[in-house]
């Protein structure tokens, strides 16, 4: 597997929210519209990753405040079917990605 393409694809979909699917807590809608937007713009510009956060170098996971609230993202790599693990983060083909947007309490 191919770390650097892993991170491409995570990137790609942390950023445009294209390549996979986006999913949000209760918590994080409750922030309301505006506060989403805001909020999807600042995971599409995050770039704190590091060792404590990023430890396979994919930039799968990332934990940042926001308007007073700590905000985790996570993307997970499922097989073409959404039923288990993918065979291979790397190829898009077999992998469906999927981000959700959690406010850390609700971790």
């Amino acid at each position: 597997m191919s770390v650097e393409r892993i991170r491409a694809l995570n990137d790609q979909l942390r950023k445009t929210l294209t390549g996979g699917k986006a999913f949000m807590t209760a918590g994080i809608a409750a922030l309301g519209s505006e506060a989403v937007q805001r909020l999807v713009t600042a995971i599409g510009t995050f770039d704190d990753f590091c060792m404590s956060n990023d430890p396979h170098g994919e930039h799968d996971f990332g934990m940042f405040e926001f308007e007073g609230a700590s905000i985790i993202f996570k993307i997970e790599y499922f097989d073409a079917n959404f039923e288990f693990g993918s065979p291979d983060p790397a190829d898009p083909v077999v992998t469906r990605r999927v981000i959700t947007l959690m406010l850390a309490e609700e971790y």
